[in-house]
């Protein structure tokens, strides 16, 4: 087989298995509340209002399985998502980031309950850490891909909302991010580019989850 028949098989393997069982299993507002590390797990990282819940959304092909906080940065909980029947592996949806009004008190907690599930928890494959295509990498998304560094923690960089610029920007703003990338020590060199609503690029994120999840 050929690289390109290849990543068919892979993107057609991905497709069926999100077409499939995605449950919603828990919310862990600490780390005595995570489930028992017994399958591979990828984690959704990124600012507030960087489009995660419409990007798992589209993963997934479901309308409302992860819901969109009014509020932003609202959600300080790690949220876990079952795929596969039997179980494959799991998706944890972050709390986001970089919100302007939240407390100290709130921020630290943040850094705290994120910093030691990335260190500890043996089960996670992969990170993706989301970035809002119309602004590229800003300092806080600089801060968490440190994070990931020391916590040795793979990720790969996502751009979202990509239909929302020019390609020409698009194209400049991508190159920019895997320069950046190239400059982390646990930062996949491919930069992904997506967009939730247009549903481009989901197909190679599908591909890319499954990848990091089992292979």
């Amino acid at each position: 087989m050929n690289d390109q028949s290849d990543r068919d098989e892979l993107i057609e393997r991905a497709r069926k298995l999100f077409s499939g069982r995605v449950d919603f299993l828990l919310s862990a507002p600490a780390l005595k509340f995570l489930p028992e590390p017994t399958v591979p797990e990828v984690a959704f990282a990124g600012r507030s209002n960087v489009g995660k819940s419409s990007l798992l959304n589209a993963l997934t092909g479901r309308k409302s399985l992860a819901r969109a906080s009014v509020t932003p940065g609202r959600t300080q909980e790690l949220n876990f998502f079952e795929v596969g029947d039997p179980l494959s592996f799991r998706l944890v949806d972050m709390p986001g980031y970089g919100f302007a009004k939240a407390p100290p008190a709130v921020v630290e907690k943040w850094r705290r309950l994120v910093r030691d599930f990335l260190r500890g928890r043996v089960v996670l494959r992969r990170t993706l850490l989301l970035v809002d295509a119309r602004h590229g990498i800003k300092p806080v998304d600089d801060d968490m891909m440190k994070m990931l560094d020391e916590a040795a923690v793979g990720y790969r960089v996502v751009l979202t909302k990509a239909d929302k610029i020019k390609a020409s920007e698009l194209a400049e703003v991508t190159a920019r991010t895997e320069a950046e990338a190239r400059k982390h020590i646990a930062a996949h060199p491919q930069v992904l580019v997506t967009s939730a609503e247009l549903k481009m690029g989901i197909d190679d994120l599908r591909a890319a989850v499954l990848e990091d999840a089992l292979i």
